[in-house]
């Protein structure tokens, strides 16, 4: 049973090779591009043990180069390159190559995070069984999750991204397609010094955690 369903269930991961400098740009620009680093590491160690939990294949996108070893590297994990001249040109390729893979359902996050667990990213699988998208809003307005059973290039192209609008848009299109989705409950992403603030990273920090 699990490697049935391992089988048409696809978990895809854009993450950036962590590199000083070339990592949360906007965080990085109130402290600084090592701690920004320092915050980049903590999400990406967290989302990898969250992913490992998933029963679903496993796909990571690297950014600059696909590592000899890294959090997200087990048995079995797909590795790929990033290809596309800008964000929706990333996501639609992931999808696509997903779905030329053979797989029936493909969920999309990245690793800006901290608040994403196994439960919504089961929950999303469960939402594609009777619907053909579903999307997991941000506080800030976009989404920190995208899943679909098929390719619509029309989501991911010709859009401006990183802007308060991006999820109701994205909802727009999905109904002028007359695609039914639905939506996971909201979770905060880290982009800037305050999203860091109203993070549990940013409390766990102040309580004495690391």
């Amino acid at each position: 049973m699990t490697h049935n369903v391992s089988s048409c269930r696809l978990l895809a991961v854009l993450t950036r090779n962590p590199v000083s400098g070339k990592v949360k740009t906007r965080l990085a620009a109130a402290i600084g591009n090592d701690a920004a680093l320092m915050v980049y590491e903590t999400l990406r160690e967290y989302t990898a043990e969250v992913t490992n939990a998933c029963n679903a294949g496993k796909a990571i996108f690297y950014s600059d180069e696909i590592p000899k070893k890294d959090a997200f590297l087990h048995n079995g994990t797909l590795t790929f390159m990033q290809v596309g001249e800008d964000f929706g040109a990333r996501m639609h390729h992931t999808f696509a190559t997903g779905f030329s893979l053979g797989f029936r359902q493909v969920v999309l996050i990245g690793t800006d995070c901290p608040d994403i667990n196994a439960g919504i990213i089961d929950r999303a699988f469960s939402v594609l069984e009777n619907n053909d998208a579903v999307l997991g809003p941000a506080k800030d307005g976009g989404f920190y999750l995208i899943g679909l059973t098929q390719d619509l290039p029309k989501l991911f192209a010709d859009r401006t991204w990183s802007h308060e609008h991006v999820l109701q848009e994205t909802i727009d299109i999905l109904n002028a397609q007359r695609i039914a989705f639905e939506l996971l409950p909201e979770l905060q992403d880290i982009d800037t010094f305050d999203d860091l603030k109203r993070s549990r990273l940013w409390h766990t920090k102040e309580g004495g955690g690391r």
